[in-house]
């Protein structure tokens, strides 16, 4: 079976392109990650890939606001190409701040497929400060990304994580079952002993589908939670399942994230 291709764009202050291939790879992907400028000058092109993802990092250190500069780079030389491509049938993931950046550039929400407007903002977080901690997540919509996964946990670590827009607006996430996931009181917030909305996000948003499912947003980070030693309680929950006779998988949550776009294209 032929192994869809992933482009991971990379350059200017992007970090976590290693982590985002492996992910694609371990679920059975082939990985690339590519200069944003080798892109702009054709030596790659997107249309030779089934997915493309923007990992996430600190582009252009968020001097202008986080993910606003690599936004405004994309739309003013990728533009069309990149609109050519989500015509198709192809998936789109931002993570952290590349979900700053597809959200900068209007890929999502996208109402009513108007791609290029922006209708939501990633706002300093309420605690006006850098958080890194793990969050519980519950899905709240149907996307290919998601597929077959009712709850899961992951880490965030971002400055500007709060997700805001104007009341019409996220009644209109609503109404179109455009929130992909939601923080929600769980198990990480319960073992950390912290709030379960990390950011106060409006409506405890913590990612955003366009209309089509295809593309989605979100601030938590699925390559960093790939492996069961990941997480803050794997050397309680390994004795628990020692105890109960329950086998402890080497996976961890985040990895189911990464499958499920594989397999959209193995089906």
């Amino acid at each position: 079976m032929k192994k869809p291709r992933v482009l991971i764009f990379s350059g200017y202050g992007l970090n976590s392109e290693a982590e985002t291939a492996y992910g694609f790879t371990l679920a059975g992907a082939e990985s690339e990650i590519i200069h944003i400028n080798d892109i702009i000058d054709g030596l790659y092109k997107l249309d030779d890939y089934q997915i493309l993802s923007f990992p996430g990092g600190f582009s252009y250190g968020d001097d202008t606001g986080a993910g606003i500069a690599y936004a405004n780079k994309i739309k003013n030389h990728l533009w069309e190409k990149l609109l050519k491509f989500i015509e198709k049938d192809k998936l789109v993931i931002g993570i952290c701040n590349g979900c700053q950046i597809i959200a900068n550039t209007g890929l999502f929400p996208a109402f009513e497929n108007n791609y290029g407007q922006r209708d939501l903002a990633l706002l300093n977080n309420e605690s006006a400060r850098f958080i890194c901690r793990w969050t519980d997540l519950k899905v709240t919509t149907k996307t290919p990304w998601l597929d077959g996964i009712e709850k899961l946990s992951l880490p965030i670590a971002h400055g500007e994580g709060k997700f805001f827009a104007k009341a019409n607006d996220l009644k209109k996430l609503e109404t179109n079952k455009q929130i992909a996931l939601k923080y929600e009181a769980g198990e990480m917030s319960k073992y950390l002993d912290l709030p379960y909305n990390p950011n106060g996000s409006a409506l405890d948003i913590a990612g955003i589908i366009d209309g089509s499912g295809k593309i989605l947003g979100l601030m938590p980070h699925p390559e960093r939670g790939m492996f069961f030693t990941q997480l803050p309680n794997w050397q309680i929950k390994k004795e628990e399942h020692k105890r109960t006779g329950k086998k402890t998988s080497s996976e961890g949550p985040g990895l189911s994230i990464f499958k499920n776009a594989v397999q959209y294209f193995n089906k």
